[in-house]
């Protein structure tokens, strides 16, 4: 394909670099799930809200959201979770947003050059609890307009591996 006259080589480059690293992380989680026996599938295009369909043998069916990285952190907007008013320049949290699906299990992925990849399993829920407690507001330094939060594997130290959130919905084998 050539490169589009408005996209950069470095961008077009970046681009893909996140397409290839999502794609691995989905791929991974798929894989992982194959082996405690439970099917799973990425979609190819962009389905809203998650990434994977994960069922077993009976019949039973989850949504799972993933989100891969090569570090040191996974971005969000904060506006995703959390109801904030801007007066000025000034963030104002007002609480939590009501989720779709606050049930909706996420995989983070942490993808290392060593391929010692790292799973951390939580919900919406969790995540939102997170940038709650997290989430500075007032006014940003670099741009009061940003809503920009992120979480890093450190933060997830808990939920490392925490597979069982996946597999107690399913019947074993």
């Amino acid at each position: 394909m050539a490169p589009s006259s408005r996209c950069s080589p470095k961008k077009m480059e970046k681009g893909y670099r996140n397409q290839l690293t999502r794609q691995i992380g989905e791929h991974l989680v798929v894989a992982k799930l194959g082996r405690m026996g439970i099917m799973a599938t990425p979609f190819a295009g962009n389905v809203p809200d998650y990434d994977l369909l994960a069922s077993d043998h009976s019949g039973h069916s989850m949504p799972i959201q993933v989100k891969a990285i090569n570090g040191p952190s996974w971005q969000f907007s904060a506006k995703s979770f959390l109801n904030i008013k801007l007066t000025g320049k000034k963030q104002i949290v007002e609480g939590k947003k009501i989720l779709r699906n606050r049930k909706l299990v996420c995989v983070l992925v942490f993808l290392r050059p060593d391929e010692r990849d790292d799973f951390y399993i939580l919900t919406l829920a969790h995540l939102q609890n997170h940038f709650h407690k997290n989430y500075p507001g007032g006014v940003r330094s670099k741009n009061p307009y940003s809503f920009h939060c992120a979480i890093k594997p450190e933060h997830l130290k808990a939920h490392r591996n925490k597979w069982e959130l996946i597999t107690c919905y399913f019947d074993p084998i």
